[in-house]
């Protein structure tokens, strides 16, 4: 583990994205296939609801007073008791079979009741002064449903600065080396040891990436990302879903770059991973329109762990993301993730092509 004034965050947070993440697989298995409906009860619902309520149970137990900003709040389970007691199976049930790990995280949620008050404790307005939680339970909705790129996302922030970053990664393959590439992930198999990830970062510390595990932790490595130092030979990825970032536009900065390589698609913060630790090279989020705000939850973690890889993360206009505003990035438009030597390079092609259309 890593040293420092953050241990004992990092390590109840990386335990509970792991016990959060193995929940999220099962619903999966056990709910998911053959469906892309967005239902009220639909899988991914089930799978929210449930990861939440593990993930806030764990830091209710080991840090009581802090604030938590997540998605969900309880109220659709409070109306409809069969989806409630769906949840309520699955969270009972998921555990660590580490029994050290699982007290860590406080044991078991104790009642179907209890689980209802704990999701609705991720209400916080956030802001700039003090220890706030932010929450993404399943990031990459779609990516979920498909079986393909999901996330569970969780970030400390304290003063409005990320100080603690932890990913949970189900289908992106363990290893490190393995080049990004479309549809990654997509035929994940079950065996550990080959898929499912958890990368994570402190301030000032560094990044890591480490297998996904049912027991305790694994044994975490260090990553960076990759040197680039022909930007025409760089990989870029960028979200499936074209309602979430102008595709058009990224084409655009690509061939302003010289990139001949086509994007690599993928949903959830996994493309803060998987750029992180020099899978890929560039992460363009782009506006599609100028009335949309991004949530906090979407981006704290994966920011913190590319640039504890020693990456940058700005808007278009090459500002840091500002998380100490509340729930929203209101201060920032789009992001661009690159290595910090050529971060300078991709900003000036971003504000060249968004500036024509202007």
């Amino acid at each position: 583990m890593a040293t420092g004034g953050y241990d004992k965050e990092l390590n109840a947070a990386l335990l509970a994205v792991q016990r959060a993440t193995l929940l999220t697989k099962s619903v999966f298995h056990q709910n998911a296939k053959g469906t892309l409906s967005k239902s009220d009860a639909s899988p991914v619902t089930i799978g929210d609801f449930g990861a939440q309520a593990l993930i806030i149970s764990a830091l209710q137990h080991n840090f009581p007073s802090d604030e938590i900003v997540a998605e969900e709040e309880a109220k659709d389970l409070r109306e409809n008791s069969q989806l409630r007691d769906t949840v309520w199976e699955l969270v009972r049930d998921a555990k660590l079979s580490n029994a050290t790990a699982e007290q860590t995280l406080g044991g078991a949620v104790g009642s179907a009741d209890s689980m209802l008050d704990i999701i609705d404790k991720g209400d916080s307005k956030g802001g700039a002064k003090g220890r706030i939680w932010t929450i993404d339970p399943i990031d990459g909705t779609k990516g979920f449903l498909r079986g393909g790129q999901y996330a569970v996302c969780l970030a400390l922030l304290v003063d409005g600065e990320v100080k603690v970053g932890v990913l949970g990664c189900p289908n992106l393959p363990v290893s490190d080396s393995e080049p990004l590439k479309e549809g990654i992930g997509t035929d994940a198999s079950d065996e550990e040891g080959k898929f499912g990830v958890l990368f994570s970062a402190v301030e000032g510390q560094g990044a890591q990436s480490r297998p996904l595990s049912k027991e305790g932790l694994s044994e975490g490595k260090k990553i960076g990302m990759k040197p680039i130092s022909n930007i025409s030979e760089a990989t870029f990825c960028e979200s499936v879903e074209a309602g979430h970032s102008s595709q058009g536009d990224a084409a655009a900065i690509a061939q302003k770059l010289g990139i001949t390589k086509p994007s690599v698609r993928m949903d959830s913060q996994a493309k803060y991973g998987s750029i992180a630790r020099g899978a890929g090279d560039l992460y363009l989020r782009l506006p599609v329109r100028k009335d949309y705000v991004e949530k906090i939850w979407d981006h704290a973690a994966g920011d913190l762990i590319v640039r504890e890889a020693g990456g940058q993360v700005t808007d278009v206009n090459g500002n840091r993301l500002d998380f100490s505003l509340g729930r929203t990035l209101k201060n920032n438009k789009g992001v661009i993730a690159a290595p910090k030597d050529v971060h300078g390079q991709v900003i000036q092609a971003v504000k060249e092509v968004l500036g024509a259309k202007q």
